[in-house]
């Protein structure tokens, strides 16, 4: 029990530290937070209302794009957020008590409450500035987010010993990670592609992650090509590939070799 005390205390520490120095004492550090998606979904919103009537579901354009970007952006921000975990924490790794998994659990307590909170303050603005209203599937919402979040989560835990280990993996994986915006169905619905394309992309987990998310959104809408199980064993696959590159290279972190 205090061990499990201590590692508590060490992550509460370390998410006041993370907040500090990722937002600063000035609340503007907060408010980009918000901004950033909200502008992201407004740019989206005016580009494709300038060339399409409808959006590919419901009436609202604004309501269409955050359904595919939110989700997005939860495994986006996330894996970006704890790939840089030992290079932010390098530091404190020096001391016994402060272990990288516990730099791990801040980030990601951190970044998963943030991404909550931009997400429910997003669809506020859009149930109410844009005069929609259906029922939606909160528990859906909430575990295709957290599908989502678990997955960055792996990928991101993954890339913390691989960035470090090889400077052109990190390059590499820039190049291929650029495109899945453009190929994860925040623009459109995978049912409308033909094959060979369509089942090309369903071998992205981000796909289904967002047909997961805007299935919870749209009553109307039947996402049969939805895999659930594949995304939460993709995303755990990838997580404990990255423990357990992590534990073997926790002796190089720590002696700052790594």
């Amino acid at each position: 029990m205090n061990l499990i005390q201590q590692h508590l205390r060490v992550t509460a520490a370390l998410i006041v530290r993370e907040m500090s120095t990722r937002f600063g004492s000035k609340p503007g550090g907060y408010l980009w937070a918000i901004f950033d998606p909200v502008a992201h979904v407004a740019l989206m919103t005016l580009i494709f209302q300038a060339i399409a009537r409808m959006p590919a579901l419901g009436l609202s354009f604004p309501l269409f794009f955050a359904s595919g970007y939110l989700p997005f952006a939860f495994y986006q921000r996330m894996s970006g957020f704890m790939a840089g975990t030992v290079k932010a924490n390098r530091a404190l790794f020096s001391y016994p008590i402060v272990t990288p998994f516990d730099a791990i659990v801040s980030r990601f307590i951190l970044q998963l409450m943030t991404d909550t909170l931009v997400t429910i303050l997003i669809l506020m603005m859009i149930l109410e500035l844009g005069g929609v209203s259906q029922p939606m599937n909160i528990a859906g919402m909430i575990e295709a987010a957290g599908a989502a979040a678990l997955l960055g989560l792996g990928i991101g835990t993954i890339n913390i010993v691989m960035f470090a280990r090889f400077p052109l993996y990190e390059q590499i994986f820039g190049i291929v990670n650029r495109p899945l915006f453009m190929i994860s169905g925040v623009f459109f619905l995978p049912e409308s592609l033909p094959n060979p394309f369509r089942d090309f992309l369903l071998h992205n987990p981000l796909v289904h992650v967002i047909m997961w998310f805007r299935e919870s959104i749209y009553p109307e809408y039947r996402a049969d090509l939805l895999d659930k199980g594949y995304v939460i064993e993709f995303a755990l696959v990838c997580f404990v590939a990255g423990l357990l590159l992590l534990t073997t290279s926790t002796r190089e972190i720590r002696e700052d070799r790594l």
